[in-house]
């Protein structure tokens, strides 16, 4: 049985490198390629591939939103998050989102291809390096308050393209909304993550991955 692999990441180098990998096995074919999270959302919608590699941080859409937003599109589609993050917050983020595997960027050459074979085939993966405690923060859900999680799923949207420093206008196009309820939204959430000003509001996002430094 041939594994259609959809692969998004915005640096190209490394998307090139783990498309040759995969496409040195038997029975893989990575039939697209992302370079943000919403081209992401918008190929495998198209495609339904059988598995998304997906990074955490990317452009337009993070790939957590990404992740939920497939699920949805694309339900048979099983997403491996392949990440620099290895803290509890990002592992439980990415799993509650519906992502089957959590992979670390710095095992990707050795545990990729395990990786997706193992959320095809039905089984969860994470990766090696991921410590016992983090998966048993996990499993009883002991994971400390995440302040992402007061956020709607559109809130957790317009904070990271205002981390990008995407204007109000800007905003509206890309998530069909009006100025007006742009301005309503980004007003809220900061209110709900207690923080008064821009400087501060990109510091968070950093700090939770939804954009790069």
């Amino acid at each position: 049985m041939v594994i259609n692999v959809l692969l998004a990441d915005d640096h190209s180098i490394l998307r090139d490198g783990l498309a040759a990998l995969l496409q040195a096995q038997d029975g893989m074919v990575v039939v697209a390629h992302a370079k943000d999270g919403r081209e992401a959302v918008r190929k495998a919608t198209e495609l339904r591939p059988d598995v998304a590699i997906m990074d955490i941080v990317m452009p337009e859409l993070d790939g957590i939103e990404a992740t939920r937003l497939i699920q949805r599109s694309s339900p048979l589609t099983r997403v491996l998050i392949l990440s620099m993050y290895s803290t509890a917050e990002h592992i439980f983020r990415a799993l509650q989102a519906g992502a089957k595997g959590y992979l670390l960027k710095e095992s990707a050459g050795t545990e990729l291809v395990v990786a997706v074979r193992s959320i095809h085939a039905g089984r969860r993966f994470l990766s090696q390096k991921i410590t016992e405690s983090v998966v048993d923060d996990y499993i009883r859900e002991r994971v400390p308050a995440d302040p992402l999680g007061t956020l709607s799923n559109r809130e957790r949207q317009i904070l990271q393209l205002v981390a990008e420093g995407k204007s109000t206008a800007d905003i509206a196009r890309a998530l069909s909304l009006s100025p007006k309820t742009v301005d309503t939204y980004r007003s809220r959430l900061m209110q709900k993550l207690d923080i008064d000003n821009l400087a501060a509001l990109v510091k968070f996002a950093i700090a939770r991955g939804l954009t790069a430094p």
